[in-house]
């Protein structure tokens, strides 16, 4: 019975996630969603995929990335490469991908330990450029034609790939490792005086990070067609930036929130290409200056029942958040 009240909220959500995932398949299955809310969805869930992924190495490790597009990319083309060059299942294409952008985080997060702050940024941002400008040069991926590919990401892997990333982090954060991970966000120096082993921390933080937002490149290659190194400039390093940020620093329900509306946002004015960027802009200035915390600060949507059960006399944690 302890067992089942501890992780009541879990089974809870597993079901409800899975009963959003059956009435999303039926609407696609039986027509009730056009392309256009079918793209908008895809594109949604990879969104959130980046800033859940992007949020573990910002707001919980406390690393200032802004190079996230540069993995993206990464995952992009090793799952097309793997489709469509050597012929391989999507699912082999899928977890290629990850590794590969894995294995980049590894190779711009050991030689960047050193590194804090806006340093850590210049160098993450320039790790984005040379990804870019390199695929710009190679013509066996097409160069600045980019890639034809072919369309494999389904409903079903989309949401696989969601889940498991929202999991994988949600524990991450919630275990020693990501104890560990907060403290060094929170004082290096301290962590470090404590034996945490920052520098095993860190890489795995950004390797952990890279893997997802590989997974999310393999999606978005696989969705629209064809991919092309202007897809994966600085601007959705920033883009990715922005969902974390304006979601709260330490939030993984908040990055999950911002990603969610500023894609709906962006996505319907984009039939005011004039203004689009102005109204877009202009929504992100008023969040900033009426909520400069982000939109859910250091909070989980989770604790908002616990607040509730505080308030009826249940559950009390003195308003802390374990997370912050």
């Amino acid at each position: 019975m302890a067992t089942w009240k501890r992780t009541r909220g879990f089974w809870v959500s597993i079901i409800l996630a899975f009963a959003f995932f059956a009435v999303v398949q039926w609407l696609i299955t039986s027509g009730t969603l056009n392309i256009f809310y079918v793209n908008t969805l895809f594109f949604m869930a990879i969104n959130v995929i980046l800033a859940a992924s992007l949020h573990l190495i910002i707001g919980i490790t406390g690393q200032f990335s802004i190079g996230h597009a540069g993995f993206f990319a990464v995952g992009a083309y090793a799952s097309a490469i793997m489709t469509m060059k050597l012929q391989l299942p999507f699912a082999v294409g899928v977890v290629a991908a990850g590794v590969a952008a894995m294995l980049a985080g590894l190779i711009i997060g050991v030689p960047s330990l050193r590194l804090k702050g806006d340093y850590l940024a210049i160098a993450t941002l320039g790790f984005g450029e040379i990804v870019r400008i390199v695929l710009l040069n190679i013509d066996y991926v097409g160069g600045a034609s980019g890639m034809t590919v072919t369309h494999m990401t389904t409903w079903p892997w989309v949401f696989a790939c969601l889940l498991i990333t929202i999991m994988v982090i949600a524990n991450f954060t919630n275990s020693t490792h990501g104890r560990a991970c907060i403290s060094i966000r929170e004082d290096e120096i301290a962590a470090d005086a404590m034996g945490i082993n920052t520098t095993y921390y860190k890489v795995a933080a950004f390797a952990i990070g890279s893997f997802f937002a590989g997974i999310a490149g393999a999606l978005y290659a696989h969705h629209f067609y064809i991919i092309q190194p202007s897809n994966f400039g600085f601007l959705k390093s920033f883009d990715i930036l922005i969902f974390v940020v304006l979601g709260g620093l330490g939030s993984l329900s908040g990055a999950v929130v911002a990603a969610v509306l500023l894609t709906i946002v962006s996505t319907f004015l984009q039939n005011y290409p004039e203004t689009r960027m102005i109204i877009y802009s202009i929504v992100l200035i008023l969040v900033m200056l009426y909520r400069p915390t982000g939109l859910m600060g250091t909070k989980e949507l989770s604790s908002l029942f616990k607040w509730r059960k505080a308030a009826q006399g249940g559950m009390n944690h003195g308003g802390k958040n374990t997370v912050a």
